[in-house]
């Protein structure tokens, strides 16, 4: 006799991924952008988000959902901003799926915001294999990290249309070389976006704000004609 085998990942995958595009289509109906931001622990994410909302809150109104397996610190530091914002605590789980969102969606109220941004938990793996219903993936690398994650980790490169380069104030004191981890970020996905910034310096950060900006704003004016 024949023993079914069901690959479980697989259908919850399937099942996340229908669910991504619901929350999407109903995204697109209240006009509201969401970003998803992955990255790995002390990448910088934060302090990238505190730095672009310093841009992009002065033209939309914005809202933060913080994902960590526990604490507030990070939701804290970024309610000081002026921002909307919402901690979600994932019990140990190190990934939010589109449902976890939807729910934090909901009680965030972001159905008045133009723009929410999902600081997801700090994983290079998990999070990059749940579609959490975004229309925009960005990924934060740090220089600490090195210029071969594209090689060790090439899902989350693969599904990020955005890629921040942080903490290029210390690249003169780490061996990471630009062109190589342009290289092998394009290798994984020849259209993903680069730019480097330093949160800590400020520099790079207006040329990332400006790009999501517009990014943004072309985003809601093709809506409105689809409608």
């Amino acid at each position: 006799m024949q023993i079914p085998i069901i690959d479980l990942k697989e259908s919850l995958l399937s099942d996340n991924d229908r669910d991504a595009d619901k929350l999407r289509v109903e995204l697109r109906a209240q006009k509201t952008f969401y970003l998803n931001v992955m990255s790995s622990p002390g990448s910088g994410k934060t302090s990238c988000i505190l730095r672009t909302l310093e841009q992009l809150g002065k033209t939309f109104r914005c809202g933060v959902m913080e994902a960590d397996i526990d604490s507030d610190v990070d939701a804290d530091t970024v309610s000081r901003t002026g921002a909307k914002v919402i901690q979600l605590h994932t019990g140990g789980m190190c990934h939010l799926d589109a449902g976890m969102t939807r729910e934090g969606l909901q009680q965030l109220d972001a159905a008045g915001l133009d723009l929410v941004i999902l600081e997801n938990v700090g994983n290079l793996v998990c999070p990059a294999e749940f579609d959490t219903g975004a229309a925009l993936n960005m990924m934060i690398l740090s220089v600490p990290e090195g210029h071969d994650k594209p090689l060790k980790y090439p899902l989350v490169f693969q599904v990020c249309d955005v890629m921040v380069i942080n903490k290029i104030d210390v690249l003169p004191y780490f061996d990471f070389d630009m062109d190589k981890v342009t290289e092998y970020a394009k290798k994984r996905n020849p259209n993903i976006r680069i730019f480097p910034i330093s949160a800590k310096t400020g520099e790079g950060v207006d040329a990332l704000a400006q790009w999501l900006a517009q990014t943004i704003q072309n985003w809601k004016e093709k809506e409105e004609l689809m409608q």
